[in-house]
């Protein structure tokens, strides 16, 4: 029996890229204006300084942090790096702008929570953002708690991030349901510490043999009886 269901956040709850797609947008439109970088070169370099981040860095939630990511590909282009706090609140106040939740987020959370299911949340990035975004997709009243990769110090999908969603949901995993669009971080992660885990997939993807696939929201309460 599940008696607790957790969600991914990003492409789950809402569509990341499609918001983020606006959000850069908006980004290449500030590099254009105020720092004379084309958009060609600027996502080039966006893309080149992720990467350089992340072999630095390692598999942690840092790799998120775009005044960190801004911040370098100023250095690099030798501008002032001032312009990182405006270019990572222009992105973030876009994004947040443009994300729309799920259709049947909330109704599944409301049907859940009246089958009286813990709802939790197990995603990447920093605790900050994660809840502003589930502030702004009005879903954050249903959630019990939350694990991302900044509290757990590590990435999906790595064990330890799943264990620490076991512990707060204090049930054992195999009674947890962990619900998002990625086969390998939200499936296959979860799996692999013995939760139950669905496979989020709205564009009707085949789903590998033994993976539960659900291209609803609202089929997670259809799957739970």
């Amino acid at each position: 029996m599940i008696k607790t269901v957790l969600f991914d956040i990003d492409n789950t709850l809402y569509s990341y890229d499609k918001a983020h797609k606006l959000a850069f947008a908006a980004l290449l439109d500030y590099a254009e204006t105020h720092l004379g970088v084309t958009a060609q070169a600027f996502t080039l370099l966006h893309r080149e300084t992720q990467q350089q981040l992340k072999s630095r860095m390692g598999n942690v939630s840092t790799i998120h942090n775009r005044l960190i990511r801004y911040q370098n590909m100023l250095e690099s282009l030798h501008q002032p790096i001032y312009h990182a706090l405006t270019m990572n609140d222009l992105y973030w106040n876009t994004l947040l702008q443009h994300a729309v939740p799920t259709e049947g987020a909330a109704q599944t959370m409301a049907e859940l929570k009246r089958r009286g299911i813990t709802i939790g949340i197990g995603t990447d990035m920093t605790a900050r953002l994660q809840l502003q975004k589930l502030r702004t997709l009005g879903l954050e009243s249903y959630i019990d708690f939350m694990v991302s990769s900044e509290e757990a110090q590590t990435e999906k999908p790595d064990a330890d991030l799943f264990c620490l969603c076991v512990q707060k949901a204090a049930c054992p995993p195999e009674e947890c349901l962990f619900v998002g669009d990625s086969l390998k971080k939200d499936v296959l992660g979860p799996l692999s510490v013995g939760m139950k885990a669905a496979w989020f997939s709205p564009d009707d993807q085949n789903a590998p043999e033994d993976i539960i696939k659900i291209i609803r929201l609202t089929d997670i309460l259809t799957l739970l009886g």
